[in-house]
Parts: C-alpha cells; sequence; structure tokens
C-alpha cells in the first residue's frame, strides 16, 4: 500500500539507489526469486523482507502515460529493457529496498479486467535511462 508521504524521486537520486544496489555482492533471498525483468511478486520473497521506501509516481493530477520505451527492440518482459522514469510502468511505480541486504526494487500493480498482479524488478545501474516523455 503507497503511503503519500513516500519521498518522489527524480533521475539523479534513482542513478543513486540503482548504483548502490549494484555495489550489493552479499548473496540474499530478495534476489534469488527476483530477476531483472519484471515478474510475478513470487510467493517466495516475504512481503516482511521488503520496505517501500520512494515513489517514480509524478502528481496524482497527472494523466500517465501507457507508451512504453524500447528503442533498442526490447519488449515489456526483456531482462535488458530500459528503465524509463516516464515511461510506463516506471510512471507508475514505488521503490522497495530489502530490510536485508539494502537492494532496491521497482514495483507496481497491473491491473486488468479480471486479475490483479503484483510485479516487481530488480533496479539495475545499467539499465536506468534519462527518457522523457
Amino acid at each position: 500500500m503507497t503511503t503519500p508521504e513516500l519521498p518522489l524521486l527524480d533521475y539523479s537520486a534513482l542513478l543513486e539507489l540503482a548504483a548502490h544496489t549494484c555495489s550489493i555482492s552479499v548473496a540474499c533471498a530478495c534476489t534469488r526469486p527476483v530477476p531483472r525483468a519484471w515478474t510475478s511478486m513470487p510467493l517466495s520473497l516475504p512481503n516482511t523482507l521488503l520496505d517501500e521506501v520512494a515513489t517514480l509516481r509524478g502528481s496524482s493530477a497527472e494523466e500517465l502515460t501507457f507508451e512504453e520505451f524500447h528503442p533498442a527492440g526490447t519488449n515489456f518482459w526483456s531482462e535488458d529493457a530500459p528503465i524509463a522514469m516516464g515511461f510506463y510502468p516506471y510512471n507508475d511505480c514505488t521503490v522497495w529496498s530489502c530490510r536485508r541486504c539494502g537492494r532496491s526494487f521497482l514495483f507496481y500493480v497491473e491491473g486488468g479486467g479480471y486479475f490483479v498482479d503484483r510485479r516487481i524488478r530488480l533496479l539495475s545501474l545499467d539499465l536506468v535511462r534519462a527518457a522523457e516523455t
């Protein structure tokens, strides 16, 4: 559940979190079930292991775009798909960090007609792009 008190990250703050995540080399239970690509929240990843720490969502008055950013021919599910803040689904993400190791993850909820899918992705420094809508 998102709280309105979460800090809104800008591009440089997101890069800092991604660099910190990239620098962590210790093994942790948080990385086993979560790949670099989007995945449904694994049942093996307990909610108690993660804390919601920030948001990439702008003002609630802003209309979110559902346009994706794939300049190199990637797709939504690609492990090397860019993380571009102004594009879907990053414009609707929150950032969560592992309580044990400090790695950061992107998280959003995909809602469609008959389902809700909680999705998570490791925040990977080499994939963060400054793309704007």
